[in-house]
């Protein structure tokens, strides 16, 4: 396997910049993650880097070598897509074994390679099979199993579970988890979907509209977003920001004044008072149980979500506008209603008028 090193790569269609700079480095056998909001260009540097889009700039190195201008086929990479792409007239062994035949790899070589992919996969008693007589869960297996039995350097994935139903997409988790074990192999993931990112991800790599949001474990991009664009995207349901001013400050601790008037002290580096801020409250993070240093909110109740094993509840803030709030297990809760919300400073996350994050102490739990 090889690592994958982007240094400044950047991709336009008609004059018009869509990748602007992308800067990062893989290592060896890891498993990375791009996520983003549909068109933020995550899907455009998985081709890139796959060989399928050109490049306007910058340069991508597999391993030692310098892959930029090589053609996809002898890139060394295998590229899983969204739709499995399986030839509906050949059997599972046939469409495994196609790539193979088709490089003239020896007869015995593509035997032992199907076997073995096979194995990994739990296909051995499906490969006799058409396509038509899988589930889409099996019809992905076998996609993944023709890019194994290329021994590729690399593997690339293009949002290859959002085909599948709920519990599949769980199944094939899982197991994509294992493989990146067993393999050892170095792969890169684009996805939309912040449970695979979060579970799959040794580490995130978050892009805003061509741009690099942040790099980071899933649990640090969680606990410490570097910007709003982040905080926002990472966390479900959504967090909630909400606008500040500085009130005054006094050594590291800061009066923060919410939109509607709520106050509280929080420690903040290189604020001033009449600094406006944006500050984050994650709907996990709210309680209902009162605490004299904790930032009190009063939340009117439009909607609720009772789950059995957790209740989401939906609503506005006066003077702040839309407000979640999620709780543990199953709270009976009046709609509409006005519930008293209650929320730890020190696990309020703070950003300043650019939208960055402004460096405190906080609490990862």
């Amino acid at each position: 396997m090889s690592a994958l090193t982007l240094s400044d790569l950047r991709k336009s269609y008609g004059g018009v910049d869509t990748i602007h700079g992308i800067d990062l480095e893989i290592a060896d056998g890891e498993f990375v993650v791009l996520v983003g909001s549909s068109g933020c260009g995550k899907s455009t540097v998985l081709r890139m880097i796959a060989g399928l889009e050109d490049v306007s700039a910058g340069t991508i190195r597999i391993g030692n070598r310098d892959v930029t201008r090589v053609p996809a086929a002898s890139r060394g990479v295998a590229m899983v897509f969204q739709s499995y792409a399986l030839y509906p007239h050949m059997t599972v062994r046939e469409n495994l074994s196609f790539g193979l035949r088709n490089m003239r790899t020896p007869r015995d070589g593509i035997a032992q390679q199907v076997a073995h992919a096979a194995t990994i996969l739990e296909l051995d008693t499906l490969l006799d099979r058409l396509p038509a007589q899988l589930s889409g869960g099996q019809r992905q297996r076998v996609a993944i199993g023709r890019a194994i039995v290329r021994e590729p350097a690399l593997f690339l994935f293009d949002e290859p579970l959002s085909n599948l139903d709920a519990d599949l997409r769980v199944r094939m988790r899982h197991e994509l988890a294992s493989l990146h074990k067993r393999l050892g192999a170095t792969m890169v993931y684009v996805t939309h979907d912040q449970v695979e990112a979060m579970t799959l991800a040794d580490r995130l790599v978050v892009l805003d509209r061509g741009q690099i949001a942040q790099v980071g474990t899933p649990l640090d991009v969680y606990h410490h977003p570097a910007n709003v664009f982040t905080a926002g995207f990472i966390g479900s349901p959504r967090i909630n920001l909400l606008d500040a001013t500085v009130l005054s400050k006094d050594g590291t601790e800061a009066l923060i004044e919410l939109a509607g008037g709520t106050r509280f002290v929080a420690a903040a580096d290189g604020v001033a008072a009449g600094d406006r801020l944006t500050v984050g409250l994650r709907p996990e993070h709210l309680g209902l149980t009162a605490n004299a240093e904790w930032i009190a909110l009063e939340m009117r109740a439009d909607a609720v979500e009772a789950l059995g094993h957790s209740t989401f509840v939906y609503g506005t803030i006066p003077g702040a506008g839309e407000f979640r709030a999620k709780f543990d297990g199953h709270h009976a809760v009046a709609v509409p209603g006005t519930l008293a919300l209650f929320a730890d400073p020190a696990r309020a996350l703070l950003f300043d008028s650019a939208g960055q994050a402004i460096a405190r102490r906080q609490v990862d739990r």
